[in-house]
């Protein structure tokens, strides 16, 4: 009787040999002893590995606070955005829709702008309609990165319920986190229906919307009395009324965008 035996067939690297799997069958071979590199490739692979690395520590500050599911894409568009924008250029990263089907602009025609003092402005405008939306379910994350020491140094959220059949009165947030890094904000909106965010991903976007690179700035010092106009203007503005009327005169409405809370 004849003895049978069987081959271990397997995929991918094994010692010095390389297993795959081709039109049904599976192949193998060995691996080259040396691997010949010219200078472009292997500064292209140092660019993307670089990019990697910076693309991994970005997604890794977003994802618990995150409620958007990513498209199956976007490691690898987030990976080509750095390496296209440049290495050190992290702001070049500004725009990116971890949703590539669905920007915040889709919701927000007016877009936010996040000021030098870290104040990130909504600006006040009308709501696009959309059948089936009640309301609009919008969160800010801010994330600040270290990408010289490799890690994520602090981040914060916070949000706010919208209805999508009133005017938008615009609102203010303070997204400077504490600690040393760039600062990287996101923008999150999420179509409601009832009581549930929509399945539907046309309804559901996730974008980073600012970047701010860490600067050192240089502090000059006020005179005294010039510190004591600026104090006293201040004063007279938190004495000064917060509500004026509207045009019917039926409401009042804030005469400043509010102030989102931290949650």
């Amino acid at each position: 009787m004849a003895k049978q035996t069987s081959l271990f067939t397997f995929t991918g690297k094994a010692g010095n040999m390389i297993g795959y799997y081709r039109d049904g069958k599976h192949y193998f071979r060995s691996m080259p002893e040396t691997v010949r590199q010219t200078t472009a490739t292997r500064r292209a692979a140092q660019r993307f590995g670089a990019a990697s690395s910076k693309a991994r520590l970005i997604r890794g500050a977003f994802a618990n606070d995150l409620d958007v599911h990513c498209d199956g894409g976007h490691i690898n568009r987030l990976n080509k955005t750095i390496i296209k924008g440049g290495i050190r250029n992290t702001e070049a990263i500004a725009g990116f829709r971890f949703n590539q089907h669905t920007g915040t602009d889709r919701f927000f025609t007016v877009a936010p702008t996040l000021s030098e003092d870290g104040i990130l402005h909504i600006p006040p405008q009308a709501l696009p309609q959309f059948r089936g939306i009640s309301t609009l379910e919008v969160k800010v994350i801010a994330a600040r990165i270290h990408f010289g020491e490799r890690r994520v140094t602090g981040t914060e959220t916070a949000m706010i319920v919208l209805d999508a059949r009133e005017v938008f009165a615009g609102a203010a947030l303070n997204v400077d986190v504490p600690g040393k890094g760039a600062l990287i904000v996101a923008l999150q909106v999420r179509g409601i229906c009832g009581n549930r965010a929509s399945f539907n991903r046309k309804y559901l976007a996730a974008d980073i919307i600012a970047v701010q690179e860490p600067q050192t700035k240089q502090v000059f010092h006020k005179p005294e009395h010039q510190q004591q106009a600026v104090l006293q203007q201040r004063l007279q503005s938190l004495a000064a009324p917060t509500h004026q009327p509207t045009a019917q005169g039926s409401a009042y409405a804030p005469s400043s965008p509010p102030v989102i809370q931290r949650e």
